[in-house]
């Protein structure tokens, strides 16, 4: 998926002419902080509801006032991911899109962003969530595949995360079923730390009242 694949339809660009309250009544309408600012196709900069209000006049034309805008933008082959990059890097709630002669070509919303990641990472399908805590070095991605699967559970999607206030990594996997408990058990055996799941079936409660039975067990003997 490249840039110009997520382009929105509906959301038009800003022009010089344009009023300041004219930007904002749009920013309401579509639930957005940012709007291009377009000069035919010449892509002038993003100018955000902060610009507007610092204005202190928004019934006068954007282009009355001298404003430094951002310039942020990415070219219609760019990858999905590179566009995330730049949103987030910038908390961007909208990312122009220009073709290679650097012409206005639109507008990907951080909102499509969202929709889309869900539908690619699987996170919109139903199952569990697992996420292992370790360290670098063992981490090996065809033996977490094997473990799944060696539960006759499939791994739907699975990224690594580095938390900034850790040393450790973080790697959560989306699976097919919300019954986690013989894969969680099968983690452990091999030294995993389980930091968390997320489940909608009772199964966890029940395979943890087991373990804590188990427990009650060995501190009577």
């Amino acid at each position: 998926m490249v840039a110009k694949d997520l382009i929105s339809e509906v959301i038009p660009a800003l022009r010089t002419s344009d009023t300041g309250q004219t930007a904002l009544n749009w920013m309401e309408i579509f639930r957005i902080s940012h709007l291009p600012i377009v000069n035919n196709l010449d892509f002038l900069g993003l100018i955000s509801d902060t610009d507007i209000y610092d204005m202190n006049q928004p019934e006068e034309p954007i282009g009355n006032h001298s404003l430094t805008l951002l310039k942020p933008y990415v070219t219609t082959e760019q990858h999905l991911f590179e566009v995330i990059g730049l949103s987030s890097r910038l908390k961007l709630s909208v990312v122009p899109v220009l073709d290679d002669k650097l012409r206005y070509k639109g507008l990907i919303t951080t909102s499509e962003l969202v929709r889309y990641l869900a539908g690619i990472s699987s996170m919109d399908q139903q199952g569990g969530i697992i996420v292992l805590e370790l360290i670098e070095r063992d981490y090996s991605l065809s033996q977490i595949a094997q473990i799944v699967e060696g539960n006759n559970v499939k791994v739907l999607s699975m990224y690594v995360t580095s938390p900034p206030d850790s040393t450790k990594l973080e790697v959560t996997i989306k699976v097919n079923t919300n019954d986690l408990s013989s894969v969680i058990r099968t983690f452990e055996r091999y030294n995993y730390d389980v930091k968390t799941w997320i489940t909608s079936d009772d199964s966890m409660d029940k395979f943890y009242s087991e373990r804590f039975d188990l427990l009650m067990k060995y501190m009577n003997i």
